[in-house]
């Protein structure tokens, strides 16, 4: 996409899960600049089916000069480690951030796609942690805004050798009914809170309207719409993690 000289940029934000992929485009200060549409998640959702998908997608989409992806695994340097909901086997060390530039000419940056959305939904102050539930569970920390090394709390167990994405993800959810789903969401909102002592923490994903019991004070229901802001948020310079960072900003030409 060719960038016109001195105009504010504008930013292709695109949030890839398990059953959708999703995205608008953003400006500077990470407002919609047009309404979010989304498509299928393929099947099987390979690096070439998924990285197809996302073109078809932004095919229609007015001009961008940089890109910004949540995917839904561990990213480093925009290189994909593990893709539990897509198929780790496929994408391991998949350089997603370098086929994106290729395939859509703007500069691209892909990170966690918790991690994308903590960008967008924290107020940057103190110890902030979001949390998505959807396909899998993900996680995000931050403090005073910035982003911290991403953990993979959805691998780690929680009860009777089940890790967080099979005990209260959405197969578990379908599986097990919204009643028994909430009394395992209790538990699992009590041991975080333990873990990580937040000062806020941030629910997302499409089965957050599922809670039914009264949360506390520092625990506030978001909306995917709200967290694809990060995408722009991402580009600023004090976001630039080794953990998180993919290419170095440049002008498209």
């Amino acid at each position: 996409m060719k960038k016109t000289e001195g105009s504010p940029l504008k930013f292709l934000s695109i949030d890839i899960g398990g059953s959708h992929i999703k995205a608008t485009i953003l400006n500077e200060k990470g407002e919609l600049k047009m309404s979010y549409e989304k498509i299928a998640t393929p099947k099987p959702s390979t690096p070439e089916s998924v990285v197809a998908a996302i073109k078809q997608l932004a095919k229609s989409f007015p001009g961008y000069d940089r890109i910004s992806v949540g995917f839904p695994g561990y990213v480093k340097n925009g290189v994909i480690k593990t893709a539990p909901n897509l198929g780790t086997e496929s994408w391991k060390d998949f350089d997603l951030s370098k086929k994106l530039e290729e395939e859509l000419g703007a500069p691209a940056r892909v990170v966690n796609d918790a991690d994308m959305q903590g960008l967008g939904l924290v107020s940057g102050k103190g110890l902030e942690m979001v949390v998505t539930l959807g396909t899998g569970f993900g996680t995000a920390l931050l403090v005073d805004g910035q982003l911290m090394p991403h953990l993979e709390i959805s691998h780690h167990p929680i009860s009777k050798g089940k890790d967080y994405d099979e005990y209260i993800g959405d197969k578990a959810l379908q599986k097990e009914g919204v009643q028994k789903w909430n009394r395992r969401m209790k538990k699992v909102l009590s041991v975080i809170k333990t873990v990580v002592n937040y000062d806020t923490l941030y629910i997302g994903g499409g089965n957050s309207d599922k809670l039914k019991f009264k949360l506390d004070k520092d625990i506030k229901i978001v909306s995917n719409i709200e967290g694809i802001r990060g995408g722009a948020r991402l580009w600023q310079s004090d976001h630039r993690h080794d953990l998180i960072t993919a290419t170095p900003v440049e002008e498209v030409n």
